[in-house]
């Protein structure tokens, strides 16, 4: 039994000693960056005007989020018309099921405000 484990222990020592030669190997071959323009964020040819490392709004991603959802929803949702009556009423039931999980995401995310992209803003003091 050790014997069939042995080949798989080679295996991954090879693979280790592989990925260690290749980074090594890169590290020598790698141009410098010498030059500041090198180094600095290239943001589609625009001259940056600012720091990098900016905090973007939580709201991007909460939007992006419930779209790619109604994306997976449409996707699912398409197949399932398509042969909708050769299902029959169980096929009926769990897609009314989903798309009923999905509405209640939706509703808790539009009671929550996540839907509204211009929101009044709380931490400001007069």
């Amino acid at each position: 039994m050790l014997q069939d484990f042995g080949f798989v222990l080679i295996f991954l020592l090879l693979s280790a000693l592989f990925i260690g030669f290749a980074l090594v190997l890169a590290r020598i071959l790698r141009p410098r960056a010498d030059n500041p323009d090198k180094l600095s964020t290239y943001e589609c040819g625009e001259r940056l005007l600012g720091p990098s490392w900016v905090q973007f709004d939580v709201r991007f991603y909460i939007i992006a989020l419930v779209f790619i959802i109604f994306d997976v929803e449409v996707v699912v949702l398409y197949p399932w018309a398509v042969v909708f009556k050769d299902l029959g009423l169980f096929a009926f039931v769990e897609m009314m099921v989903f798309v009923f999980v999905l509405l209640v995401g939706l509703v808790y995310a539009w009671n929550k405000g996540y839907l509204e992209w211009v929101k009044p803003r709380t931490d400001l003091q007069p």
